[in-house]
């Protein structure tokens, strides 16, 4: 590290420490011909491809900006993007890996953006997911609809007064019978 007064070519670190988000080290170096102190900020570089192949620095705030089109005209505050910007940045930089995909970003978001609000998810996962008929949206639906139902209570006294009732597909349902009926 080159020192910005003197620009001799080496310096000794004096303290390190993390910075509050624990996303960089700050660095407290003195230089051994001058004898000043600076300081450095280390932090690692977390690289998108896009598309078309250029390569450019993860920015929290774009996606920030992307979820907000898909929460448009919903119920959803700034501080809920900030942190939604926040939890995906945090599981992209999980992976370990120092380049990812557009589409690996947004696939990073679909969980987070599930839990915050289902109508923007489903803009969202339309065009990350690929979605290209309305099959694609009815079956995205249906799985949205079976995650979000508490599992059916199971009633152990089924069977004392209780009727069953046949679908039809070879299902039988237990039907609560009135007292009265059951006698």
């Amino acid at each position: 590290m080159h020192c910005p007064f003197c620009r001799h070519p080496d310096s000794r670190v004096v303290d390190s420490r993390t910075t509050d988000d624990g996303t960089s080290i700050r660095r407290r170096r003195q230089c051994p011909d001058c004898s000043r102190r600076f300081t450095t900020v280390e932090t690692c570089s977390l690289m998108v491809v896009k598309r078309s192949g250029v390569t450019e620095p993860f920015s929290r705030t774009k996606v920030i900006n992307g979820v907000r089109k898909a929460c448009q005209g919903r119920p959803v505050t700034e501080d809920a993007l900030a942190q939604l910007g926040q939890r995906v940045e945090e599981a992209v930089r999980a992976t370990g890996s120092a380049e990812l995909t557009t589409h690996d970003v947004g696939l990073a978001i679909l969980g987070p953006l599930q839990e915050l609000d289902l109508v923007a998810y489903l803009r969202f996962a339309s065009v990350y997911r690929a979605f290209d008929s309305l099959e694609d949206f009815e079956a995205a639906i249906t799985e949205l609809r079976e995650e979000t139902q508490p599992p059916a209570a199971v009633d152990e006294d089924a069977g004392e007064g209780c009727q069953g009732i046949d679908r039809g597909s070879g299902e039988t349902v237990e039907v609560p019978v009135p007292a009265s009926a059951a006698d």
